[in-house]
């Protein structure tokens, strides 16, 4: 029986995403080379990460530390006994030859990572393993029309390969857990997910097959994509291009591809290698490693708060909505910020609409971060205080207390209060006077709201704002000013 296609909803795309993870250490994995990046070309390198005669390696304490982490974040079998391979294959900008690397015996196996799609849809992406190994130098093609450039600064860099199952089905998947990986790897503080800095590097394997069919078609990989958007676009663009071949009747050839960020278009590199091109065999200048339960428990008990954590802490804990939650937890240092501010007031939404309102607000509009942000959280606290005890109102504290303590961020709030007069004033009397002002000054806007216009009230609102200079609470204000004119009646 012939199965004719003519359709791209005959097929659906099957995603694995290896992700390299930078990890912030000082020094190199096998060697005390500076790690740092932004130096000038050749700089960061030694004896054992030139790979010269003679010189040996020696595991870097932090990178197993590092892993652990992660796995423990993931859920993942952390295994307790395993070993460094070498993975052999010869790049200009691979001195040794060879990388050391982890095959037979990963430090993390399995785990998974929750993602969530803009419709609300949950999913969770099952890991493969995760992996120890060195990276390699950088090749440089567009400095010299006749030659290439080589900085080894990045040789033998740490890095993680967080490897997934092939269980991802497009685009939007592959970036939504790009984004939660990124968001792990901060709040551990193992990495700071930089990709553009090359910190986190994406190689996307990418089939298709018809729908309902176990066995898995010829996979693509497109190599080294330097964003979450770029990686969405290949994956995208790829799925398409394999289904356009396969309704032509033609082969996917399996192979290694390069992404265009410019086109939006992938090309080949090279035929996808296997894992018999790479000759694995164990690394001979290191030892096996073992990690004790001791060491586990150490780990363990260093481990922070994790954002699914956090998330469940925000809306069970403190009835925060689920968005707020999910605004609040993308960033750490806005989570850490809110946690702190939290610490001095009870308030938890008002907390919650300051941080993401106001002061996410002024921030993005200086491009700046939670980490530059100057003004104390105990202070952003005390501002929220003081109109929950109708000290200030809203309004007081958004145009006038907040500009005044972003221009002095050292100034207490309350002494701020008292040397820009904003105390509310709490004379019942008063504050009838102004409002039977108002109303006898808009006889005609009386008789509109008589007749319907509630609307009106703002207008009678704003009037009475101006006549107190902002210093009557709105609430108290609103209310008397309605019983007076339903008075008039």
């Amino acid at each position: 029986m012939t199965v004719i296609l003519d359709s791209s909803h005959d097929f659906e795309a099957v995603v694995g995403l290896e992700v390299h993870v930078q990890l912030s250490t000082q020094s190199k994995a096998f060697c005390s080379d500076s790690a740092s990046f932004g130096n000038q070309p050749n700089q960061n390198i030694s004896a054992v990460s030139l790979g010269l005669p003679g010189a040996l390696p020696l595991c870097n304490e932090k990178i197993i530390r590092y892993a652990t982490k992660l796995g423990l974040a993931l859920n993942c079998k952390i295994n307790q006994h395993n070993f460094f391979d070498r993975k052999n294959y010869f790049y200009a900008d691979l001195p040794k030859g060879y990388q050391i690397t982890q095959d037979n015996e990963p430090i993390c196996l399995g785990g998974s990572l929750k993602i969530r799609l803009e419709s609300g849809e949950e999913k969770d992406i099952r890991l493969n393993r995760i992996h120890m190994e060195e990276d390699a130098g950088k090749s440089i093609h567009d400095l010299d029309p006749l030659y290439s450039y080589i900085d080894l600064n990045r040789a033998g860099v740490p890095l993680l390969e967080v490897v997934t199952e092939p269980m991802i089905s497009s685009g939007e998947e592959a970036a939504a857990y790009l984004i939660e990986l990124r968001k792990l790897v901060r709040y551990l503080d193992i990495c700071d997910g930089n990709m553009e800095e090359g910190s986190m590097r994406c190689d996307a394997n990418i089939s298709i097959r018809l729908k309902g069919d176990k066995n898995l078609g010829n996979r693509c990989e497109v190599k080294n994509l330097n964003s979450i958007k770029n990686v969405q676009k290949a994956i995208e663009h790829e799925i398409e291009r394999q289904i356009k071949l396969r309704l032509k009747g033609e082969k996917i050839e399996q192979n290694t591809l390069n992404f265009d960020a410019v086109t939006g278009k992938t090309s080949p590199l090279r035929s996808k290698e296997t894992a018999n091109d790479y000759r694995y065999f164990p690394e001979p200048d290191l030892l096996p490693l073992v990690l004790t339960d001791d060491f586990l428990n150490e780990v363990k008990a260093e481990m922070p708060i994790l954002p699914e954590e956090l998330l469940q802490r925000l809306t069970q804990e403190m009835n925060l909505p689920v968005y707020d939650a999910l605004v609040i937890t993308a960033e750490k240092s806005m989570a850490d910020y809110f946690l702190e501010v939290v610490k001095h007031t009870s308030n938890y939404k008002m907390a919650a609409n300051w941080v993401m309102g106001n002061i996410k607000s002024y921030l993005n509009e200086q491009q700046f971060t939670f980490e530059d942000f100057k003004v104390p959280a105990q202070e952003i606290a005390q501002i929220i205080n003081l109109i929950d005890e109708k000290v200030i109102n809203h309004h007081q504290a958004k145009d006038q207390l907040f500009v005044a303590l972003l221009k002095n961020p050292n100034e207490k709030v309350k002494d701020l209060v008292s040397k820009l007069n904003l105390a509310l004033r709490d004379d019942q009397d008063e504050l009838a006077n102004f409002i039977v002002k108002v109303l006898a000054k808009f006889p005609d806007k009386v008789n509109e709201y008589h007749h319907g216009k509630k609307g009106v009230i703002g207008l009678f609102m704003g009037e009475v704002m101006k006549l107190s200079h902002g210093k009557v609470d709105p609430k108290k204000a609103n209310q008397l000013l309605i019983e007076k004119i339903e008075s008039l009646k």
